[in-house]
């Protein structure tokens, strides 16, 4: 078969359809007829139960001949929308990308980061440096990007000078001399003080003694008797005894006080003195240190000349100016613990005056892209490292400050995935926070964080960030739905489709693509069969024959698969057959569970008939979903029908196992059942439906025709052929409804028959809208053309139901009957002998002589007000 060729925007649609079935005969022209009724849709002919590529239309020979794809192909929408939100630099305009699995959402995201970022500007680096007023609140510094490594490497340069000429500063001579001047007239001040002091003490019979109070020597003086210094005190001991006269002891203790009051006076003013000498030597100290850090520092304050980094450089040498007696010590010889003397370690007392370069923009050309895949709190908004100290507590400063993604990627990009950002603590709400007020706080998120005795506050971050979330469309629609946040601050919703339109610039795009991989992969070269192969799975992939799959992941791993299997061959080239087999192995590798099954129905565990004809039961299709595989099997399906009320029983439903969609379907039965049967009658009578032998969850209305036909079949008492099985949803007009999976379903079918015996008789009833769906695999085909297997394509009930009794359905008269011997007529008088019964069945009279229509008849035990489940462990 031929690709169409690209068609205009306003007939896209109907060029793909009609080129998907230009070489299939219509409905109109292949059509059969049942005796008594209208005329039949004819088997689908080989043609129409499979979309193929000729190798032989495509313009080269092989991957080879083709260029390489350097563009995104089959999401322009998507792609449109994407590049629309990088270049809206407006509060709110991040990104949403949402797509189906395995479409290559994150490589495409990645792709059009690199190609539209380029040309914008690097963002600047971000330190942070310590607040010597406030060291809780660390300071932030801005540089322009490379300029913040520069900065660092300056000061620690500037910290290394210090380290080696500070030290010998305060050993030089000059620094020597200064300070003994200043110490040199201090002597001299105190001993002018207590040479006169001598004078007098010794003239008035007294000497001048130091007295040890604690740690501290303070002058005092005592009295000379017999040539001996004695302590007044004594002196007391001895006039009490008579050995000392008394006034002579007063006359002393006067002598005492008067020159107490003058040592006193005059200790104050050396203590004053030595606190002036202090003054000064520090003075001279900040002067020479200031002086000569000055001179240092110069090279800083010449290079950057933003008022805060100024001013930081400022408080740098201010603080140093305060603390020049750790200065002077550095790599001297101090006592360290137990006593030892160890070098006085520099990089703890300059450790205050380091720069923490938080974000290093120096390698970038651009802005940055920063993909986090494991996006936790630490990972994307950074943290605070905490040490522990010799003393047991926990403490942090501004050099333990970290950043994260979020941080990095300020003034450029940052992707992750939602649902993995979604499950981490704390992180959803900080990102909303984050983009909602565009600055961000480094903080830990930690729940154990009370057990930190020293906590930091970090300046906060203004950020220019565009955030690019990732997810599939269900998990948006309900985050939009549940957060009134999402709407805000992501407003650009870049939704990728998971198919494009089939056409011939699609395959020429898909064969650049294909070569793009061979190359970036070193793998062999795929032959043009190789690539129609690739390109009908592609199709199939999509579920619709105008549609060719965007999941080129899938695509490529198919490619490396066959690739190996033509390598171990020992082909030159990738041909359709190693396309195959890649195909087929992955399908093998899978069905383990579709082999159990085909199992069960092989040994007669599971009751299929392929054969034969019964009342009341048909074959439907159902498919099963394990992960990324699907398979198709029919189920059996059976109806029985009686006098009653109650309607059409759905026993799934009346055991818990029928999901919703289902329910609907049955309701939708006696929707068409009363348009059809009941607008001359009350519908009256009692339908118990069953999947048999299914013991599991069922939902899905794509068994509700196949449910009306059993349906049908057991209230007209006509069977139904077995070896026919049927898919398809009905409305209440009795139109049938195309369904999903229908290429699974026609092929677990055909599996079933073909290991049970193909008769010829055999076949599936789908959907003619299901038509343009087909992508058979070979075997069926093979079967098709032997004749030994068959597809119908039916568009109403009324033709599924003559395909599947070989009775004609029946057409309402002008008297308003049916034929009598067509299904609908048979049905319109089972149900009026149902209804006619119930009624006569009611006039009838019981034993206690009681009208049937009676009171005592209509005393029904009331409805329970239990709830449901409580009713059912009851029972």
């Amino acid at each position: 078969m031929t690709i169409p060729k690209k068609a205009t925007k306003r007939t896209a649609a109907s060029a793909a359809s009609s080129a998907s079935t230009a070489s299939a005969p219509s409905f109109a022209s292949s059509s059969a007829s049942v005796p008594g009724g209208g005329a039949l849709p004819a088997p689908l002919a080989p043609e129409q139960l499979r979309w193929t590529l000729d190798p032989a239309t495509l313009p080269f020979a092989h991957t080879g001949e083709v260029d390489e794809q350097t563009d995104i192909i089959g999401q322009r929408r998507g792609v449109d929308a994407f590049r629309f939100g990088m270049g809206m630099h407006g509060k709110g305009y991040n990104i949403f990308v949402t797509g189906a699995v395995g479409i290559g959402k994150l490589s495409m995201v990645k792709r059009l980061l690199g190609t539209g970022a380029n040309g914008a500007a690097t963002p600047d680096d971000l330190c942070f440096v310590n607040n010597f007023k406030t060291p809780e609140e660390p300071i932030l510094l801005r540089f322009p990007a490379g300029k913040g490594r520069a900065f660092k490497a300056d000061v620690q340069a500037f910290l290394d000078t210090v380290k080696r000429d500070i030290p010998q500063l305060f050993e030089s001579q000059e620094y020597i001399a200064s300070k003994n001047e200043i110490i040199e007239a201090h002597d001299r001040k105190t001993r002018e003080f207590f040479k006169n002091l001598e004078t007098k003490v010794r003239d008035s019979g007294f000497v001048l003694v130091n007295m040890q109070m604690g740690q501290i020597q303070r002058p005092d003086i005592v009295p000379i008797v017999d040539g001996e210094p004695v302590h007044l005190l004594k002196l007391e001991e001895m006039a009490a005894k008579g050995r000392f006269p008394r006034e002579e002891l007063e006359k002393l203790q006067e002598t005492y006080k008067t020159l107490k009051e003058e040592i006193d006076a005059i200790f104050l003013d050396v203590r004053e003195l030595q606190k002036e000498v202090k003054r000064k030597t520090e003075e001279v100290d900040r002067l020479m240190f200031m002086s000569s850090a000055r001179d240092l520092a110069k090279p800083l304050l010449d290079s950057y000349d933003d008022p805060k980094v100024q001013k930081h450089v400022e408080a740098v040498l201010a603080d140093m100016a305060e603390n020049l007696d750790s200065l002077k010590v550095m790599g001297q010889q101090v006592q360290g613990p137990m006593g030892m003397f160890v070098p006085a370690p520099a990089e703890a007392v300059l450790h205050p005056y380091q720069v923490n370069l938080l974000v290093d923009n120096a390698e970038l050309e651009g802005p940055p892209v920063i993909v986090e895949s494991f996006p936790n709190y630490r990972n994307l908004f950074g943290s605070i490292e905490r040490v522990m100290d010799r003393s047991g507590l926990w403490r942090t400063d501004f050099t333990k400050i970290n950043a994260g993604s979020f941080v990095k990627a300020n003034g450029g990009y940052l992707v992750l995935n939602l649902m993995d950002a979604i499950m981490e603590p704390g992180v959803w709400q900080t990102l909303k926070r984050a983009l909602k007020t565009s600055e961000i706080e480094i903080q830990t998120f930690d729940p154990y964080y009370f057990i930190t005795a020293t906590g930091i506050k970090p300046e906060s971050i203004e950020m220019e960030v565009k955030v690019v979330v990732m997810a599939t469309p269900q998990l948006y629609h309900m985050l939009r739905h549940y957060d009134p946040d999402v709407q805000k601050i992501f407003k650009i919703w870049a939704d990728f489709d998971s198919s494009m339109p089939l056409d011939e610039v699609c395959v020429t795009d898909v064969a650049k693509l294909m070569k793009t991989f061979v190359t970036a992969r070193k793998l062999r070269q795929f032959d043009a069969t190789a690539v129609a192969a690739l390109l009908e799975h592609g199709v199939r992939m999509t579920g619709r024959r105008e549609k060719l799959t965007t999941s080129f992941p899938v695509l490529r791993d198919i490619m490396e698969e066959a690739e190996y299997i033509a390598r171990g061959e020992g082909a030159d080239m990738v041909s359709a057959a190693h396309v195959t087999q890649a195909v087929e192995g992955r399908l093998y590798r899978a069905g383990l569970i579709e082999e159990k099954v085909q199992e069960m129905i092989d040994r007669g565990s599971v009751f299929i008939d392929t054969d034969g004809d019964v009342v009341g039961q048909v074959n439907g299709l159902a498919v099963y979903a394990m992960g990324d595989h699907m398979f198709g099997k029919p189920s059996r399906i059976t109806a029985t029908t009686s006098m009653g009320r109650e309607g059409i029983i759905n026993i799934e439903r009346e055991s818990d196992l029928s999901g919703a969609i289902h329910n609907k379907g049955m309701l939708i039965l006696s929707g068409y059942l009363r348009r059809a049967f009941a607008q001359d009658k009350p519908l009256s009578l009692s339908a118990s439906i069953a999947f048999e032998q299914s013991y599991g969850g069922v939902d899905g209305d794509s068994a509700s025709s196949t449910e009306l036909y059993a349906l049908l079949s057991s209230l007209s008492g006509v069977p139904i052929r077995q070896g026919i099985a049927v898919t398809g949803s009905v409305n209440q007009k009795g139109e049938v409804q195309p369904i999903g999976g229908v290429n699974e379903k026609i092929e677990g079918f055909h599996e079933v028959c073909r290991r049970k015996g193909l008769t010829g008789e055999q076949g599936v009833l789908i959907p003619a809208a299901n038509v343009n769906d087909l992508m058979l695999r070979p075997e069926v085909l093979d079967s098709v053309r032997a004749g030994t297997f068959r597809v119908w394509a039916v568009r109403t009930v009324d033709e599924g139901i003559e395909l599947l009794t070989g009775v004609p359905a029946g057409v309402r008269g002008a008297d308003g009957n049916y034929p009598p011997d067509s299904v609908y007529g048979k049905v319109d008088a089972r149900l009026r002998e149902l209804a006619e019964g119930l009624r006569n069945f009611g006039d009838k009279k019981d034993d206690n002589g009681n009208g049937g229509n009676g009171k005592a008849r209509g005393k029904r035990a009331k409805p329970s007000k239990e709830p449901e489940g409580k009713k059912k462990q009851v029972a």
